[in-house]
């Protein structure tokens, strides 16, 4: 892959003719292209078998749709990218739209990772639980699921069924007796010997059987062991085996779409309407529904299924692991192309298939239908936010109706691990991947200091802003800001705003009011008499509802703060000591104080530490006093 940042056209000129000047510098090659207005910011970022002819087009003066009409219009330089392949570039381009979001690309503007279940493998009696991220751990990995929702129900249920242990290892080898999970049937104590190593293994295997689709086989097992257990007078051995059998049948209740004909696929059903777009993705794996998640990518009025079906799918497994089998809903324009992209990441063959008949399309019809009614209430919800947004753009005279408002707020005990966080919310609602956490770092605040700490948060909010935004054009900058308190806190906020040059930006000051209750809210702005709005007003709901979600994230992330630095211990920062060693010398000395004051053949007596670590560990805490 070749790259050619430095060839761009630096001229007055703009749109076709800056276009046909890169024509004479292009050859045939494949690869990605770039379109950058006078300010270098990205138009548009697009791939290309052949990237002379490609940008050929755009150099024509007509024949264009508006959107692409505009934007030829808005170019000023172009830069290029050539590969070795289309599908090396079809790659590139779809990572590129992700990290640079082009004003006129098809947009995936939601996308995290997916949860898994792991069944540990590094213990003698494995644990079941919930994984997402990297598949670093020793174990197998079941999922995707769509949410972590659909993830804890089923573990919920497998519990039930299988009694698998879910406690840290750590917890697990400082039992004494049951915990409150074997009291309500939902562990069988492995801890303290309730049940014996070959048993919990047949367990385990059974659970892994259930996971991977052998569900019929599995059950039918369970019905003749039932069986056999109840001839031998075994009831209590019956009765459990009932129990399983009850809570397998739930979990497969409960999934809903359980298809026969599909073991491995992933569901991708679009609908547009109005110039919005809604994308359902069903995840069905070991021929079980595993829950689905629907998406709002950004689009304009003028594109059509297959470009937003096919921008969403390359943006959509950018970082995700594809699975052998994806149904569409309507056929991509480069298919080929893109089943060979999706090849290259599993490293097996993908199929892409738009079903027609079958089990297949009634599954797909189901998907379209949830996607069609899904964008029905997302746009029925838009425009009722567009009126609660223009309520308060009149509520505190605004000079337009905000698109962003960021409401911040701070948690912290007596001063003690003290947090700020900010949320944001707009037309659509919520933007909780714009949602911001500050740990407060000013080591010359008073405890407690609420005005101190706002101003922290603010100075860090708004330099930020002004070194990556400074001509507030990519719509990260707020139309209004609420600040949890009264005339003081907003005064104090004000102050260190206009030192920063930023005091142009609303802010109102959300103060609690008579006796603290809701509904008595009196809200203050810089050089204003306090004022209420009447307690049945919509806009009062509104406004109280993005206090108690600032609030709510807040005291998350304080409560998160404070926990890690409750589990902390010196041990933590010895280097070499990672969470594996670590438990290892808890679990022999007792505690960390003990450790730190043990003896050099002590600590090399400890298993997985060795002679040169236990120096380290000796001279970490001697040398310390």
């Amino acid at each position: 892959m070749n790259e050619n940042p430095d060839e761009t056209v630096q001229s007055e000129l703009r749109g076709t003719e800056v276009i046909q000047a890169y024509l004479k510098t292009l050859d045939s090659s494949p690869g990605v292209y770039r379109m950058l207005d006078e300010q270098s910011r990205v138009l548009y970022v697009g791939k290309a078998r052949n990237l002379r002819a490609r940008v050929s087009n755009y150099a024509r003066a007509t024949g264009h749709s508006g959107r692409i009409a505009t934007m030829i219009s808005q170019t000023a330089s172009m830069m290029f990218l050539t590969t070795r392949t289309e599908t090396e570039a079809l790659l590139l381009e779809q990572n590129l739209i992700k990290q640079l979001k082009p004003r006129y690309n098809v947009l995936l503007r939601d996308d995290k990772s997916f949860p898994n279940i792991l069944v540990s493998k590094d213990h003698g009696y494995p644990k079941i639980s919930k994984h997402r991220g990297a598949k670093k751990d020793k174990g197998a990995y079941y999922g995707p699921f769509a949410s972590a929702g659909a993830v804890n129900r089923t573990l919920n249920q497998l519990q039930r069924a299988f009694q698998l242990r879910d406690c840290t290892d750590a917890s697990f080898e400082t039992r004494t007796r049951p915990c409150l999970q074997y009291q309500i049937k939902r562990c069988s104590a492995p801890c303290v010997g309730k049940i014996s190593e070959e048993d919990y293994a047949n367990t385990v295997r059974d659970a892994e059987r259930f996971l991977a689709g052998k569900s019929t086989d599995l059950q039918a097992e369970l019905a003749s062991e039932m069986a056999k257990a109840s001839e031998e007078m075994e009831f209590e051995r019956a009765a459990a085996l009932r129990d399983r059998i009850r809570a397998l049948t739930q979990v497969q209740t409960s999934q809903g779409i359980n298809p026969r004909g599909v073991s491995e696929a992933d569901v991708i059903a679009l609908h547009m309407e109005g110039g919005q777009a809604c994308v359902q993705v069903f995840f069905i794996r070991a021929n079980q529904n595993w829950g689905n998640k629907d998406y709002y990518p950004r689009i304009t009025s003028d594109v059509d299924e297959s470009e937003v079906l096919e921008a969403f799918a390359g943006q959509f497994y950018d970082t995700k692991e594809p699975p052998r089998q994806i149904l569409l809903s309507h056929t991509l324009a480069n298919e080929d192309l893109m089943a060979d992209a999706l090849a290259q990441k599993l490293g097996k063959k993908v199929e892409l298939i738009v079903p027609q008949r079958g089990e297949k399309a009634e599954i797909m019809d189901g998907a379209v239908r949830n996607a069609r009614e899904s964008l029905a209430r997302r746009m029925a919800e838009t425009q009722a936010q567009g009126k609660l947004l223009k309520g308060l753009a009149e509520a505190f005279d605004l000079e337009k109706v905000p698109q962003r408002i960021e409401v911040y707020d701070n948690s912290h005990i007596q001063g003690a691990h003290a947090v700020g966080g900010m949320i944001v919310a707009g037309p659509e609602g919520f933007v909780k991947n714009a949602y911001r956490k500050f740990n407060i770092k000013g080591e010359d605040l008073t405890p407690g200091d609420d005005f101190g700490m706002m101003k922290e948060v603010m100075t860090r909010r708004f330099k930020r802003l002004i070194k990556e935004d400074p001509n507030r054009e990519k719509g990260d900058w707020p139309d209004l800001l609420l600040i949890d308190g009264g005339a003081g806190q907003v005064s104090a906020v004000r102050e260190i705003m206009e030192e920063m040059g930023v005091g142009d930006v609303p802010m109102v000051g959300v103060a609690k009011g008579v006796d603290r209750d809701a509904g008595k809210e009196e809200f203050h702005r810089t050089g204003q008499r306090p004022f209420a709005l009447r307690h049945n007003d919509p806009i009062l709901y509104f406004i109280q509802r993005m206090r108690d979600e600032v609030h709510r994230f807040a005291i998350g992330t304080h409560r998160a703060k404070r926990s890690k630095a409750i589990g902390a211990t010196p041990l933590d920062d010895v280097p070499g000591v990672g969470a594996g060693r670590k438990r290892a010398l808890l679990a022999h000395f007792g505690s960390a104080k003990a450790v730190s004051r043990a003896d050099l053949a002590d600590l090399k007596a400890v298993s997985g530490i060795s002679a040169t670590l236990a120096q380290t560990i000796y001279d970490y805490f001697h040398e310390r006093g």
